[in-house]
């Protein structure tokens, strides 16, 4: 018999949905263990067939697992690998292990992977051999961040990519990755706009129990807008939602793709949307004013093109199976009819004094030494910042004391603002500075009144 093309074997790959629900039930059956409630009929007998499932994958001619194990791997470490690699192939898994790990992160531990599958000591032995054998050489699978058991076990970059039998998300024409680990709590916002974001989330957390059991009609998405001037975090909240799942965050470019000659932006966006297609990835679209604008009256052919292409992309939007972010520093200039098309609308505000010194307190290098008179409960009074303002001015003063080698100053402070509110400015007083004033170098205030 011949043996199969590599096209006919992807072609041939089952789908890995069975490893990611047996996961989840194991995960709900252990969240309701630790509140004392025992797992019905109805759940063992689903974990019964899912566990039969999962074997017949794992043994078939293609099973994905080859594709990352050798064929004699024990069933152990495609385990480890499924709950290593699980929250971030399905999302409401991420949910799950982040109430498993008291809210903490969504990553697996040798701890909760113990839990989960419910090891004896033999097999827990067994499974730390296989973390660390997974963790080492050239092709190593897995990423330890610590030798302790509570320690996060990620993938290694391009293990899913490679499982699935599908490139790596490595380039989006139009859009460009965005770093960074962001976390719910590092948010500064007020109450009201983090539950607005938390219930944002929820349309990744509960899509299987709203859609598949409860039979709820899938909206594709979710679409959301964030609105509020720059440095009001809105970025900042969009990689805070796709560290939630896992998924890497991709800022695109619309001003790159929005062409002038018709037809062009929807073949612009086409190639975007195709290239994220069934990929985790999360979609930011910064500033789409240009785009999305109040319409006036149609007046020619190019008017009308211009909000079919509009529609053109809420669509796509709304297909992507993943968080699609809109931003904005001018919402009263959106067409209504557009946001009517979004699940949801979140308002940035600028921060409050009580916020500022927040962000002032977080922003500062952690260990940096700061000078006994620095209060920043008086610094975030002295002036209105925006928190990415706040986060250029903290970084500038740090330099700036480290070229003094000594402790961060309340002058290097000052400077650092004089410094950020020019940018914005071209004619500033000190006065612009509350009580920093005091703290301006001499050659700043000559320069602004001389």
């Amino acid at each position: 018999m011949n043996s199969p093309t590599p096209q006919q074997a992807v072609e041939s790959t089952p789908t890995l949905d069975a490893e990611w629900l047996r996961l989840e039930v194991l995960g709900r059956c252990l969240l309701d263990s630790r509140s004392g409630r025992a797992p019905d009929s109805d759940t063992l007998k689903q974990l019964q067939n899912l566990q039969a499932q999962v074997v017949q994958l794992r043994n078939g001619p293609f099973s994905p697992w080859r594709r990352l194990l050798r064929t004699q791997a024990p069933p152990l470490a495609m385990d480890l690998l499924a709950c290593v690699i699980g929250p971030q192939a399905h999302p409401p898994l991420a949910w799950i292990y982040r109430d498993l790990n008291g809210g903490q992160h969504h990553h697996a531990s040798a701890v909760l992977i113990h839990a989960l599958l419910a090891l004896d000591v033999d097999e827990n032995e067994r499974l730390h051999y296989l973390i660390r054998n997974l963790a080492c050489g050239e092709d190593r699978l897995l990423d330890v961040s610590a030798e302790d058991v509570t320690a996060a076990i990620r993938a290694e970059p391009g293990t899913l990519s490679r499982l699935l039998q599908r490139p790596e998300v490595s380039s989006i024409p139009g859009a460009s990755r965005v770093g960074g680990e962001a976390r719910f709590d590092a948010l500064v916002l007020p109450p009201d706009r983090l539950g607005l974001l938390r219930e944002f989330s929820y349309h990744f957390k509960y899509r299987e129990k709203v859609v598949d059991a409860w039979g709820a009609r899938s909206s594709g998405g979710p679409v959301a807008l964030f609105s509020g001037a720059s440095g009001t975090g809105k970025t900042f909240a969009a990689q805070v939602l796709a560290n939630e799942l896992g998924w890497p965050l991709y800022r695109v470019d619309l001003a790159s793709l929005v062409s002038k000659y018709i037809g062009e932006t929807e073949k612009n966006l086409s190639r975007l949307f195709d290239a994220a297609h069934r990929r985790p990835v999360v979609l930011l679209f910064d500033e789409v004013d240009a785009l999305m604008g109040k319409r006036g009256e149609i007046k020619d052919a190019r008017d009308r093109y211009a909000n079919m292409e509009v529609s053109y992309l809420l669509t796509r939007m709304e297909a992507h199976e993943g968080p699609c972010i809109l931003t904005t520093n001018l919402r009263a200039q959106l067409d209504q009819a557009f946001l009517r098309r979004l699940h949801l609308v979140v308002e940035f505000p600028k921060p409050q004094a009580a916020e500022r010194a927040r962000l002032w307190r977080v922003l500062l290098p952690p260990r940096a030494p700061l000078a006994g008179d620095v209060d920043l409960e008086q610094l975030a009074q002295a002036v209105n910042l925006t928190g990415g303002q706040i986060r250029n001015a903290a970084l500038y003063a740090a330099y700036l004391a480290a070229a003094d080698d000594g402790a961060i100053q309340l002058g290097h402070i000052a400077t650092a603002v004089w410094r950020e509110l020019s940018k914005e400015r071209t004619r500033l007083q000190p006065g612009d500075l509350g009580q920093l004033a005091a703290y301006l170098p001499e050659h700043l205030i000559a320069e602004a009144t001389g």
